[in-house]
């Protein structure tokens, strides 16, 4: 399933190559910057019956236009960036769905476990998403965080991923290495959270186009959501449209409602409308 995202950089809705955020200055590589606030794009979400989506906060500066997409489509959406357990219940007052929550559960790269019980307490497992955005080093995918710039000491595997279920209704995760650059997905990836993770995953990173959707719904074996940023044309991009992104939720939700009368499965009725 397609999920949308809304991204806010110094309060404008943006598409940025992931790996380059580790300061504000001229080496930040952006892709789009929107005319439109981030209302209008929840707001557009909201009207399609999209669900599961996220706006991820990337610095400061970026409240106001947060709070502007929550009123657009409440409930709809999911928050992250700066989230920690003094902040999190607010935002789900505001009409957060979930709190996204990455580098504060961690601390000198390992999972704080008092600060990540603490946050479950407060929110609880049901509205909490935990954020293992991964790049890759020797091999095996790390957990990163600090805008992605810093290593931890967890790496994703079915243990991992086991172990953090327990304390989160869902993982976000980017593939930092390839996204925002458009090459197309890591395929090696999604398809290991597809046999890892027992609750639903989204996937970030590298969709270029409509078949990047089809391959993350097969090699995630239904486990495993996409987001599509830079290649989306609403946001700038020539690979998706996003009307088609749109239609193959739906005709998605419809092959689900066959199987549950029957008939044929979710990848036949996708390949035979797209």
């Amino acid at each position: 399933m397609f999920r949308p995202c809304i991204d806010l950089h110094e309060g404008w809705v943006k598409q940025i190559v992931g790996g380059t955020l580790e300061s504000q200055s001229s080496g930040l590589a952006t892709n789009f910057v929107s005319d439109h606030g981030a209302a209008w794009f929840a707001e557009r979400y909201r009207r399609d019956g999209l669900t599961g989506g996220h706006v991820i906060m990337l610095g400061p500066g970026n409240e106001t236009e947060t709070r502007a997409a929550l009123a657009a489509y409440p409930g709809g959406l999911q928050i992250g960036g700066g989230v920690n357990a003094t902040n999190a219940r607010s935002w789900l007052d505001a009409g957060a769905s979930h709190v996204i929550v990455t580098s504060w559960v961690f601390r000198e790269g390992r999972v704080d476990r008092e600060r990540l019980g603490e946050l479950v307490k407060i929110v609880g497992r049901e509205r909490l998403v935990l954020d293992l955005s991964c790049r890759q080093r020797d091999g095996k995918y790390f957990v990163v965080t600090d805008r992605w710039q810093k290593f931890t000491d967890v790496t994703l595997s079915a243990a991992t991923l086991e172990r953090f279920a327990g304390c989160c209704a869902e993982f976000l995760i980017h593939a930092v290495d390839v996204e925002g650059l458009c090459r197309g997905i890591d395929g090696e990836l999604v398809a290991q959270l597809g046999q890892w993770s027992k609750i639903p995953v989204t996937y970030a990173g590298g969709a270029n186009s409509l078949a990047d959707l089809e391959a993350v719904t097969r090699l995630g074996q239904g486990q495993v959501d996409l987001t599509i940023g830079s290649a989306l044309d609403i946001f700038g991009g020539r690979g998706v449209r996003y009307e088609d992104a749109v239609a193959f939720n739906r005709h998605a939700i419809a092959a689900n409602a066959k199987i549950a009368h029957g008939g044929a499965g979710v990848g036949d009725a996708i390949e035979k409308s797209f």
